[in-house]
């Protein structure tokens, strides 16, 4: 993989991120998919037979994979890129195809963890280009408004795609064909590290919204244990939620009539 490739594929790894500048029909819901994501880095690579045989299968890994509330755990964009070029790159490190998938997935861990990292970093240092838009709107000069979202969105957003994924494919490039991925293990560290707190942060912002009243932690708990400790899905969960719901809402209408 030379220095051309990998600035294309990274490139290409910004414009399938939310918010990027094609937009998000074009990025995300584009560009972002496997399948398509699997196609660009097998032209880019000389090798679109190799891209489209991993493309199916992380297409079909990922199809279930939503970003509710722009909430980004496993960026598959991200994921999906750095998979294909990795078992394109290494292809000759490994026989058969079912081995060639594996070393996808590999990949495709590596780059999802990576961009979902990166993704919380963006929102994290989007706090300063939102106080920068607060001042323009309370001095009322619409003109100025679109500095904040081009200059400070767009070149945080692009820098945090970018740059990370610019390290990785470099590392896949270097990567010999028995020493393995060449990823220092300060970052590996760094961002699972970094990732785990963000996680939490999320979270935390997320119970934020959703909590009003004390009640609204008794029932968070009681999803909590029923997942961890029952080993209930998050279906059986949720329809769980909407039975008690409906319950709970029958009771509250028939007091109403009754008063």
């Amino acid at each position: 993989m030379n220095i051309l490739q990998v600035i294309l594929i990274a490139v290409f790894i910004y414009l399938g991120a939310i918010g990027s500048l094609v937009g998000n029909t074009i990025g995300w819901y584009c560009l972002g998919r496997p399948l398509i994501a699997a196609l660009v880095v097998g032209i880019i690579m000389g090798d679109v037979s190799t891209a489209m045989l991993v493309g199916v299968p992380l297409q079909i890994a990922y199809l279930a994979n939503v970003t509710p509330g722009g909430a980004v755990a496993w960026d598959l964009s991200y994921a999906t890129y750095i998979g294909t070029a990795m078992a394109i790159a290494l292809k000759g490190t490994v026989s058969g195809d079912a081995a060639l998938i594996g070393l996808a997935f590999t990949g495709a861990g590596i780059g999802g963890v990576v961009g979902g990292t990166m993704w919380n970093v963006h929102y994290a240092l989007d706090v300063f280009v939102n106080r920068w838009a607060n001042k323009i709107a309370e001095s009322g000069d619409t003109k100025k408004m679109w500095m904040p979202n081009m200059i400070g969105g767009g070149v945080i957003g692009f820098l945090c795609r970018f740059v990370p994924a610019v390290i990785v494919l470099t590392a896949i490039g270097a990567a010999g064909a028995s020493a393995g991925i060449a990823i220092p293990g300060w970052f590996v560290t760094g961002i699972s590290a970094f990732g785990s707190m963000m996680a939490a942060l999320g979270m935390g912002i997320i119970l934020s919204f959703l909590v009003k009243k004390g009640v609204h932690w008794a029932i968070f708990m009681a999803g909590f244990v029923l997942v961890t400790y029952f080993g209930l899905s998050t279906m059986a969960v949720a329809v769980i939620a909407a039975i008690v719901a409906v319950i709970y809402y029958a009771i509250l209408s028939q007091r109403e009539e009754e008063c």
